[in-house]
This record gives C-alpha cells, sequence and structure tokens, in this order.
C-alpha cells in the first residue's frame, strides 16, 4: 500500500532475452547515440542508458554497459584529439584523483541502492540524476540559443567568468599550457570529481566535465572536449572495471551499441559539416528535454514497484510503455532530422558537381 516504508531487497541481476526484436533495438540505439555523439561530440551517449533501460535491462546494468562502451569510444576520439593538439594533459592528470574518487563513489552508491531497493530503486535513482542533468542542459543550451542575437556579449560574459574565478587567487594555483589558463587546483578537483560522479551514475560525464571546463576553468572548447575525452577513457574504465566486478555489465550489449554506434558516429560527424552550430543546438536541445520529461513520466511506475504510489499494474505499464515512446520517438525523429540535413547536402554537392561538369564539357 502507498505510504509504507520501503523493503530492504536482495535482489538478484536480471540479463535480458536477446530476441530478434531486442538485438535490432539495440543496434538501433547504438545507431541513433553514436550519430548524436559524432553530432554533439562527448555527451551524446544520453541516449544508451535510459534505453536500455526502456527494453527492460536494469538501470545499474545500463549504467554499467554503457560506461564499458563508452571508453572504448573515448580511446579513439581522444587519440584524434591528442593529434590536433586539443588535449591538454596537465590539466587531465591533475583531475584524476578527484575524477576516480567521484566515479568510485557513484558506483558505491548505485550498487548499495540496488542491494537494498533492487531494480526499481536503482532505476529511481538513475531516473532522478537523468532529470535533473537533461533539464539543466535543455535550459543551457535554450539559453544560449536565445542569445545568438549577441555572440559577443555571450562570449565576453564567459570569459568574465572564468576571468573571476582566476582573480580570487585561492591558493595552490595552476598554469595549463595547451589550455593556456590559470586556475586554483580546488576547482579543477571540484570539476574532476563531479565529471566522475555523473559518469559512474548515468554513464556519461561530458554534460558536467565539458562546459565545467570552459565556463569556470577558461579553458577553449575544443582543448576541454579533446580532455574530457581522455578523461572518460580512465573514468569509463574504473567504473566499468567496478561495476563487472559486481556482474553488471552485460558484454552482449556493449558489442550490439558498438555495432550501430560505430557507423552512426561516422555520419554524425560528416554532418557537422553541412549544418549550422543553432541548427545543433536545437536538436540537441529538443531530444534532451523530451528524453528528461520522458524519464518523469516512467518515475511513478517506479515508485508503484517500490510500493511508494499506489496505481494499477495497468497504468504502471502504460507508463513506462508511454516513456519509452516518447523518449526513443523523439531520438528517432531528432536523428532522422539529423540524416534528412545530410542528404540535402549531399543532394546540393551532387547537383553543383554536376552543373560544372556541364560548364566544363
Amino acid at each position: 500500500m502507498a505510504g509504507e516504508a520501503m523493503p530492504v531487497v536482495h535482489e538478484a541481476i536480471k540479463l535480458i532475452s536477446l530476441t530478434p526484436k531486442n538485438t535490432l533495438s539495440l543496434i538501433g540505439l547504438g545507431f541513433m547515440g553514436g550519430l548524436l555523439s559524432g553530432f554533439i561530440g562527448s555527451g551524446g551517449a544520453f541516449i544508451m542508458t535510459p534505453g536500455m533501460m526502456g527494453l527492460g535491462v536494469p538501470g545499474i546494468m545500463a549504467v554499467g554497459s554503457n560506461l564499458t562502451h563508452k571508453f572504448g569510444k573515448a580511446m579513439v576520439g581522444a587519440k584524434k584529439h591528442a593529434s590536433m593538439g586539443n588535449v591538454d594533459a596537465r590539466l587531465a592528470v591533475s583531475m584524476f584523483v578527484a575524477l576516480f574518487a567521484g566515479t568510485q563513489s557513484a558506483v558505491m552508491l548505485n550498487k548499495k541502492i540496488f542491494e537494498l531497493f533492487g531494480a526499481a530503486g536503482s532505476n529511481l535513482y538513475i531516473s532522478l540524476a537523468y532529470v535533473i542533468v537533461l533539464s539543466l542542459v535543455c535550459f543551457s543550451m535554450t539559453r544560449d540559443i536565445n542569445s545568438t542575437r549577441h555572440p559577443k556579449a555571450q562570449d565576453a560574459r564567459k570569459l568574465s567568468l572564468a576571468q573571476r574565478i582566476a582573480k580570487m587567487n585561492i591558493p595552490p594555483m595552476i598554469h595549463f599550457k595547451v589550455a593556456n589558463c590559470r586556475v586554483t587546483l580546488w576547482l579543477v578537483l571540484l570539476v574532476g570529481f563531479a565529471t566522475g560522479y555523473l559518469a559512474g551514475t548515468i554513464g556519461v560525464g561530458g554534460f558536467i566535465g565539458v562546459p565545467a571546463m570552459i565556463y569556470l576553468l577558461g579553458v577553449p572548447t575544443m582543448i576541454a572536449a579533446g580532455t574530457e575525452l581522455m578523461m572518460a577513457i580512465f573514468s569509463g574504465a574504473w567504473g566499468a572495471f567496478q561495476y563487472a566486478l559486481s556482474g553488471y555489465v552485460d558484454l552482449r550489449l556493449v558489442l550490439l551499441l558498438y555495432l550501430g554506434s560505430l557507423l552512426g558516429l561516422y555520419i554524425g560527424a560528416i554532418t557537422t559539416k553541412v549544418v549550422k552550430e543553432i541548427q545543433i543546438k536545437m536538436v540537441i536541445a529538443v531530444i534532451v528535454g523530451v528524453v528528461a520529461f520522458s524519464r518523469v513520466v516512467a518515475i511513478p511506475a517506479y515508485l508503484k514497484e517500490l510500493n511508494v504510489l499506489s496505481m494499477s499494474a495497468t497504468l504502471k505499464d502504460s507508463l513506462l510503455s508511454g516513456s519509452n515512446v516518447i523518449m526513443y520517438g523523439s531520438a528517432a525523429a531528432g536523428c532522422l532530422m539529423i540524416l534528412s540535413w545530410l542528404f540535402k547536402a549531399l543532394t546540393r554537392a551532387s547537383k553543383l558537381e554536376e552543373a560544372h561538369a556541364r560548364r566544363s564539357a
């Protein structure tokens, strides 16, 4: 009944059956996550964890599998950024201790929640984290879109925030040559801890790491992205290892996600060269906002499973189904829009080549 204390449970982790439908769904999820990652960079895999949860994967296993999937891709991305000089190794090393501490804290808390309250408790905790983080990201991106009419003023605000923090001169102060910024070590450690904690909680830490380095530390955008990818290798590897020790990583899911994500990454990266930045922000802001809403829809169902909320089994199933439709529908619509932009760009390029060939003939 509603209002009863949540029971202490010791629930065994359950693996989903890889039916043809689930297999294709996971490959499709990997493609959508890869496409979004290639389109917006680090953090684009935010769809992976709730996507797996929607297929019946317990939240804690979805996080562990997403971390395992994410750190492999981060190795490739970090190597590419490093070759272009976009990685500040000293900044990354300075964050390592806090990064590991944040990741370990998140893993330990997630494990304890699962041990005490089962899959429903873990799903609720992860969903709440998603709602908070994605709502903040959506708000931030919407504000950036609205301020594009005054880009110079916006850049000035970014710089002034980082400069004001640097002027506090809280020892020890450290200068990072590649990023060309001087900042207190305590803030660097805070950013590292927050990035690791978010990665260990929902499987993606770039939502916090990249903007924090840009707005708080004054790191240039490309260097922030490259440095975060380098950090993601270690936070992902450590988090994946810790989850795997308790049996919370399903390598079948990881491999199926890779099958779809590698192609999606390639297509997403190409599309960024043929669309405007405002288009990228608009699509991602909408998808992020709708995915956050889909988690809100699922929360009452998890509360029902914990005996905190009273509702019929039919209503609970309808909420979970509705959450999946909203989430997958928004991601699919966004990906189709991205693909349509790429198709239009390729069509225009083909017509221009044909016209040029006719003139040359």
